[in-house]
């Protein structure tokens, strides 16, 4: 097969726009759940909730805008002002602080339950604005600027940001003091102006894809992909979202937490300089991982990821020494990531043509509802006896334990019954 050459316009607003998205959801998905934990003394119930809440909203908001633009044949403009308007309602959060929220609301109220209500909502609004952008048009943009010749380099660059996200924002949070209000505000107000900035930028170097304006009914088109007709036409598709929801559990189960085990339970001050290294290091292997998917296919380059998420678990579940955490980080993080850029990968190349936008929605249910309602719930139930401990102004907070990682290693292994359909279907349609 001759590889299609991309421009290298198409290189940069893949890297900005795919980098920049993601340390916004970096923001939202690791430090939102400190920044409520210890701004408002969230528990576990409250930081569950949360990420529930955003899953939903991320769910129904791709479904909706990603088939409004295939409806409209557009994708530039709902990246672009999606990512201005992510950008303001990040900034608002600077504004959610004790301080504030107490002098607006009577002295009988807990300034704390309502802030922890209040980052729960704009937590919705923030994923309506950035699924909008980015999970339901810069994904369709992606598809739709790519083909199967070089799917593959090109997810791999998608999937390598979230890691290069993580390595962004644990650097510039190395020296934050998480209880400070002010230091938030400050994370809050760089981060959405950024995104902002961004979004500004899309106007000149996006290119709009060449995407069919459709007649159909709107409304249909939000249900397109759930239709059994659909289904029954496209089973390599739908059966690889099913591993893929069931790799983002065991994702999910741990994640929510990740930073408070490092910091309340391992005690790791310096935990920042130990993941930088293991988050390099992670990055430029799912860089080169995902050409092999390009040149071997999923049915050779899946089960190495899913090796390497394990190995890191257990490492993670055994040990609390530095150096072993160090290695037990980097096993998980290039599984995670490696994992995520070839599901990607074969997700995009077995969505059916021309109607990208609609399957984002699908794509959001797969990758970002299912495992955002049951990873944070297994998550919630293993440390329902969590330690706990009682701060300096007496309120009581939970530690995540290393349990996390064994009940995300169980659901890990869930996902080899699935991987046989998918090799059969492969198979099937590559003898046709």
């Amino acid at each position: 097969m001759t590889k299609t050459k991309l421009s290298k316009k198409f290189w940069i607003a893949l890297t900005v726009f795919s980098l920049v998205g993601q340390i916004a959801w970096v923001i939202e998905n690791m430090y939102f759940n400190v920044f409520i934990h210890k701004m408002f003394n969230a528990s576990a119930a409250d930081i569950a909730n949360m990420v529930r809440a955003s899953a939903i909203a991320a769910t129904l908001t791709t479904l909706i805008v990603g088939a409004l633009s295939d409806k409209l044949g557009k994708r530039k403009i709902f990246i672009c002002l999606g990512y201005i308007f992510w950008g303001l309602s990040i900034c608002s959060f600077a504004l959610l602080r004790v301080d504030l929220i107490s002098t607006m609301i009577p002295t009988t109220v807990s300034a704390a339950s309502v802030g922890i209500t209040l980052v729960i909502l704009m937590d919705c609004v923030m994923t309506f604005f950035g699924s909008s952008a980015n999970d339901a048009c810069f994904n369709a943009w992606l598809t739709d600027s790519t083909d199967s010749s070089n799917r593959g380099s090109a997810e791999g660059i998608n999937a390598m940001m979230p890691l290069m996200a993580i390595l962004v924002v644990f650097g510039s949070c190395m020296s934050m003091d998480t209880s400070d209000a002010n230091a938030w505000s400050l994370v809050f107000a760089v981060m959405g102006v950024s995104v902002i900035l961004i979004g500004i930028l899309g106007f000149f170097i996006i290119k709009e894809p060449s995407v069919k304006r459709t007649n159909e009914n709107y409304f249909s088109n939000i249900v397109y992909g759930f239709r059994p007709s659909i289904i029954k036409s496209n089973k390599t598709l739908y059966v690889s979202l099913a591993a893929f929801a069931m790799f983002g559990i065991s994702i999910q189960i741990f994640m929510p937490y990740l930073i408070l085990y490092y910091t309340d339970a391992l005690m790791l001050e310096n935990y920042v300089l130990i993941m930088a290294p293991a988050v390099i290091l992670a990055a430029i292997a799912t860089l080169f991982y995902g050409k092999l998917y390009d040149r071997f296919g999923f049915s050779k380059t899946i089960v190495p990821c899913l090796a390497m998420l394990c190995g890191g678990y257990v490492i993670l579940y055994l040990f609390k020494s530095t150096a072993l955490v160090f290695i037990g980080s980097l096993l998980m993080m290039s599984g995670y990531l490696c994992g995520m850029a070839i599901f990607g990968a074969i997700i995009r190349d077995t969505t059916p043509e021309n109607k990208a936008g609609r399957f984002q929605g699908l794509r959001i249910v797969g990758q970002v509802l299912i495992p955002g309602i049951i990873g944070p719930y297994i998550g919630q139930l293993v440390m329902k006896n969590a330690e706990t401990v009682i701060g300096n102004d007496g309120t009581v907070s939970f530690v995540p334990n290393q349990n996390i990682f064994l009940a995300a290693l169980v659901v890990a292994f869930l996902i080899i019954p699935l991987l046989v359909p998918i090799y059969k279907l492969i198979k099937k349609e590559t003898t046709k």
